[in-house]
């Protein structure tokens, strides 16, 4: 395995973890670049030529680099801030409104202010067209092509730039979106086309036409952006692979993400949960709870052997209906303003200060009060050492902020006012924790807890106390975790086909040609790929649900049983995924049972970073101490001297006792006074209650630390 990059394009900063043969991975943030998100890659890829031992010249290092992963954010913005392509709706005459209706159901219940969201194809662009196929896919009235022809014609005279094409059905046959698509692509050469039947062609209207636009409404944007990327990457010197983070926890080519952008929805946070479960791994454990908390977000996950999938959920109240990690996202990140609502509550976020003009300790001319700023007025970050010393803070610009915002209002000291501030926003993280394990059923005390992104080792502590979590894991690399994650990622292909079955009286023979055939698809994309036969794997998900039920579970078949046509295996998962999901099943009951989606994940096995040892010492860290500090301490609500160690210079199976700051480059990890901490063999910074000190041993060189949630 050569040399490697994974990128992660945030709000706030731009990360990146470069691999190479026999090194440990060497980090590096930059300020991201909103208006042009490739400058700070190409920028942060010159300085990493700078940073390798012996220096090299920037165009030979970009030479010599073989793979550069890349997470961007560039839908998920254009889609939050309704910047995306001008866009079009051709769909079937009298559903043209779907797309506003939604499924009828109030989202908030208890406010009778609240609105839907409003579509991102206005009223006026969504025309129907006369033609229907019932749901078999029988053509119940041809397809008007002169309705189409007219609906074009309304479109050029519009300026749209991209046009979706989603009928009625037309999951069960594509005839009628194929024949509207060649009419669009011959009036329409330069607008980018999305069609559902190639998108998505699976059951439920709704879902399908919200994806299907989502797709075009951000497909320009990222076109023109990859486009972009590449040729700065060209012109730096790059000549070797680029692959795209995608959403579902894999990654794919450039040309995949143009064609499917919706794809990259989560591109950045999906590098996260595979690398939360990697360390976590590395110390027994086969589940992880894992959070990211960077500048302007807050990300949680959760992984059970692999990284939990769904294969629905939504983007600023948009539905999507494609496979992606199941990432619970807030607004909290060291960039989240303080502010105090009409009823003098302390809140934090969901605004941030961003990278520009970013907390008001930035110095860049910011007068909100962060998350940052608190952490600055509590003693949790040394204003001399941030970003490594690169980037100095102001104390006093941070202390009048929120004495003008928080603490006068509230009539508390500075000092108090910033312990609130970083209560409010653990309390929100906590929170966030809870949406992706107890609503899944997971008690959160038995996983190991990740933190990860630049400010979320300062607030894991408080976050695990809130949740009654006795172990974490802190990575070496948990400032760019989720660039980290890309380089642990393989490649993937998502395929789905509506399939509505009875489980006893299932056509066998139908269902293994389905499968069978979304299988041979992806061995040619993978193929395209360049993935040898023997890296390449399928594995196929039943959607089930008992009979007169609304929603479905995903249950994991092996194709062995579907050969065997092994119909109890499908019913036995389908019982007890049901059961750790909602608390019941309805085994003992004799339900039916049918299967209405069929899906298959193709997966490549790329080349992975492989985990490089570090020195073990053992005992007392005494050469890392950096001296003492005034820090809070929320268990004693107090500011109290505590020490300060140096991340760089621990060593395997030393440890810490809390309270304690140990300060990286790229991150400050907080041990408030019920925590202790001991370095595992990666590097890795593991901590536990003091109470429960049975969770880790040192078990030497070889090992590293052992745990046991």
């Amino acid at each position: 395995m050569g040399s490697r990059i994974g990128i992660d394009v945030g709000g706030t900063f731009t990360d990146f973890v470069l691999t190479r043969e026999g090194a440990p991975p060497l980090l590096h943030k930059v300020l991201s670049t909103p208006s042009d998100p490739s400058i700070a890659v190409v920028e942060g890829i010159r300085d990493l030529a700078a940073m390798v031992e012996p220096p090299i010249d920037p165009r030979a290092f970009a030479a010599s680099l073989d793979t550069i992963v890349h997470g961007t954010t560039v839908a998920t913005n254009a889609t939050l801030t309704r910047t995306g392509a001008k866009s079009a709706l051709l769909t079937t005459a009298g559903v043209r409104d779907a797309l506003e209706m939604r499924r009828g159901i109030r989202e908030e219940q208890y406010d009778n202010t609240f609105t839907n969201v409003k579509p991102l194809v206005p009223r006026h662009l969504r025309v129907g067209v006369r033609g229907r196929l019932d749901r078999a896919g029988r053509e119940i009235e041809p397809l008007s092509l002169a309705d189409v022809d007219h609906a074009v014609a309304h479109f050029r005279r519009e300026g749209v730039e991209a046009v979706s094409i989603c009928f009625m059905n037309a999951y069960a046959n594509p005839a009628h979106e194929a024949a509207a698509a060649e009419r669009v692509r011959a009036a329409m050469p330069d607008a980018y086309l999305t069609v559902s039947s190639m998108l998505l062609p699976s059951i439920r209207f709704y879902e399908r036409v919200s994806t299907t636009v989502l797709n075009a409404y951000v497909g320009p944007k990222l076109n023109r952006y990859l486009e972009g990327l590449v040729g700065r990457l060209a012109d730096a010197g790059f000549r070797g692979s680029l692959l795209v983070m995608q959403s579902g926890g894999g990654v794919m080519s450039p040309e995949a993400a143009r064609s499917s952008p919706a794809l990259t929805l989560l591109s950045g946070p999906a590098g996260g949960p595979g690398a939360g479960l990697f360390y976590a791994k590395a110390l027994g454990s086969d589940r992880a709870i894992t959070t990211d908390m960077g500048g302007t977000s807050f990300e949680a996950s959760v992984a059970v052997g692999e990284p939990l999938r769904v294969n629905d959920g939504s983007i600023a109240r948009h539905k999507i209906a494609l496979p992606m990690l199941d990432i619970h996202t807030i607004g909290a990140g060291g960039g989240s303003i303080g502010w105090i609502d009409g009823g003098g509550m302390l809140r934090m976020g969901p605004q941030s200060a961003g990278a520009d003009p970013g907390p008001a300790c930035y110095g860049r001319g910011g007068t909100l009060p962060a998350s940052t700023d608190a952490n600055l007025v509590l003693g949790y970050l040394d204003p001399d050492y941030f970003a490594g010393g690169r980037m100095k803070l102001s104390v006093d610009a941070a202390r009048e902020a929120i004495r003008s915002h928080i603490a006068q209002p509230m009539g508390l000291s500075i000092e108090e006012a910033a312990a609130g501030m970083y209560r409010v926003v653990c309390n929100n993280m906590a929170q966030g924790v809870r949406e992706v394990t107890i609503k899944r059923g997971f008690d959160p005390r038995e996983f190991p807890f990740v933190a990860a992104g630049g400010a979320g080792p300062i607030h894991s502590c408080q976050i695990c106390n809130e949740l009654s979590i006795p172990l974490q894991v802190v990575p070496r690399e948990s400032s760019v975790l989720c660039a980290m994650g890309m380089l642990l990622s393989d490649l993937r292909h998502d395929f789905v086909r509506t399939f509505v079955s009875g489980l006893a009286t299932l056509d066998w023979a139908r269902l293994s040609e389905l499968v069978d055939g979304m299988v041979a698809e992806g061995d040619r994309r993978l193929a395209a790929d360049r993935i040898a036969p023997a890296h390449r794997r399928f594995a196929v998900t039943l959607d089930c649900r008992y009979e007169k039920q609304y929603h479905e579970v995903g249950v994991a078949v092996p194709r062995e049983a579907l050969a065997a046509r092994d119909a109890g295996a499908i019913a036995n998962g389908l019982h007890r995924e049901h059961n750790r999901l909602y608390g019941y099943s309805l085994e003992h009951e004799g339900a039916a049972i049918e299967i209405i989606n069929v899906r298959v994940q193709a997966t490549g096995a790329v080349d992975k970073l492989q985990p490089v040892a570090g020195e073990w010492l053992g005992g007392e860290p005494a050469a890392a101490l950096k001296g003492r500090r005034e820090a809070w301490v929320p268990e004693e609500a107090a500011f109290r001297k505590v020490p300060v160690y140096d991340g760089h210079k621990l060593a395997g199976g030393q440890r810490i006792a809390g309270p304690a700051i140990v300060e990286e480059v790229t991150t400050s990890i907080v041990l408030t006074a019920s925590w202790d901490a001991v370095v595992d063999r990666l590097g890795s910074l593991v901590l536990y209650r003091k109470e429960r000190a049975d969770l880790v041993s040192a078990l030497g060189e070889s090992r590293g630390v052992e745990a046991t949630a």
